[in-house]
């Protein structure tokens, strides 16, 4: 079972993304950024199946968040996964659309293999400088967080009112508050999506508490979501509800 909310215009969907993503007409969207679950929390299985409040928090004001499903699956389970929904959004997406999907340095091998495999033209990735990564003693602190990002098929050449774009941001985790354990920022999130078009149609398959429509809305794109985890979407309804829509 699926439900859907339509708040400040953006239409937002509780369920499974691929069942629900079948149900949506191809060709239809004009840019694809998520943030699905990375299943990198542990190298061994023991360390997989903790809870994702064991696996990504230290405490404090996180711990008050309700764990995620979907974090649990080893590298070569993921992929297959990965390519079920990922082939879905290619369908969904129009011709030379963007595509944008956040990872981490343990999956980036596997999410560049399983986009191509899906259809996309794979085309870099943007770095997320999170400031404030835990240290770690004796060994580089893992300060950095991906966007692989590619298209369907070439990109238009004409103007689609996208300029220059940089290939890395500086925000800190916390910018703006916290809603999710490993939710992103507004502010880096603004700069994500300004790969697509103005006044276009963005799709968050992996919407978890709303970041990626509050950005959308704030700087005057459309928003479809889809959420899994009733509480998150929950969220998500609170803050797109509250948002100020750019005209």
């Amino acid at each position: 079972m699926s439900s859907m909310e339509t708040i400040n215009g953006a239409s937002l969907h509780q369920g499974d993304c691929l069942q629900i993503m079948m149900q949506m007409p191809g060709d239809s969207v004009d840019g694809i950024i998520t943030d699905p679950p990375y299943s990198s929390g542990g190298m061994f299985r023991s360390d997989r199946v903790q809870t994702t409040e064991n696996k990504y928090t230290t405490g404090g004001i996180l711990s008050k968040f309700p764990n995620f499903p979907g974090d649990n699956r080893d590298q070569r389970s993921f992929g297959f996964w990965v390519s079920l929904w990922l082939s879905e959004a290619y369908r969904i997406l129009k011709p030379g659309a963007p595509i944008c999907l956040f990872t981490d340095w343990r999956q980036y091998p596997i999410m560049s293999d399983v986009l191509q495999a899906a259809g996309f033209s794979w085309r870099g990735a943007y770095v997320w400088d999170k400031k404030n990564a835990r240290p770690n003693k004796g060994r580089f602190r893992q300060t950095t967080e991906f966007v692989l990002w590619g298209s369907k098929g070439p990109m238009a050449s004409h103007d689609r009112g996208v300029g220059c774009l940089p290939g890395i941001t500086s925000c800190a985790v916390s910018k703006g508050g916290r809603f999710h354990q490993t939710g992103k920022p507004v502010e880096l999130m603004k700069e994500v999506i300004s790969i697509v078009e103005p006044g276009g149609i963005i799709l968050d398959p992996f919407m978890g508490s709303g970041s990626t429509g509050v950005a959308a809305l704030e700087t005057g794109r459309q928003f479809v979501g889809i959420e899994y985890t009733e509480h998150y979407f929950n969220v998500a309804i609170e803050r797109l509800g509250g948002v100020t829509v750019a005209a």
